[in-house]
């Protein structure tokens, strides 16, 4: 059973079996069940082309390029989304802490979480993303 299992109604609403025959199991675990890769292992984490970041599994567009930025923490980190209504925050308790979870607002699969500890952001955010959680699209 994933994760997510708020009463939220996504315009994107899938079963988990659905969602299994769809994604591979590391992003079905990342995505539907909150799990984080490991930090410096993305493929997305170095990528610096202009284009848009999109959700791995409903590919609703997510981030622009031009809100990334080196956050040093080993994963994908952008300032904002490419609007308010992109992603759902939800306050996250696991792991004996409290932090803010990102969801997709579109299928509301796990994205990662957003910190304000970013000061050289005109934010002073840090949406920091799993790698997996995402898709890119180079602009042209």
């Amino acid at each position: 059973m994933s994760k997510n299992t708020d009463n939220t109604q996504y315009p994107v609403a899938k079963s988990d079996s659905e969602w299994r025959a769809e994604l591979d199991p590391t992003r079905f675990s990342i995505l539907r069940e909150a799990a984080t890769e490991r930090p410096w292992s993305g493929a997305l984490l170095d990528e610096k082309r202009a284009g848009v970041y999109t959700c791995g599994a409903c590919h609703a567009e997510l981030f622009a390029s031009n809100t990334k930025f080196d956050s040093g923490s080993g994963w994908p980190s952008f300032y904002e989304s490419v609007n308010p209504d992109a992603v759902i925050l939800k306050t996250d308790k696991s792991l004996f802490m409290t932090r803010t979870e990102v969801l997709c607002a579109n299928c509301g699969s796990h994205l990662g979480h957003l910190f304000d500890d970013a000061y050289q952001t005109p934010t002073g955010d840090r949406y920091c993303m799993n790698s997996l959680s995402l898709e890119f699209t180079e602009e042209g």
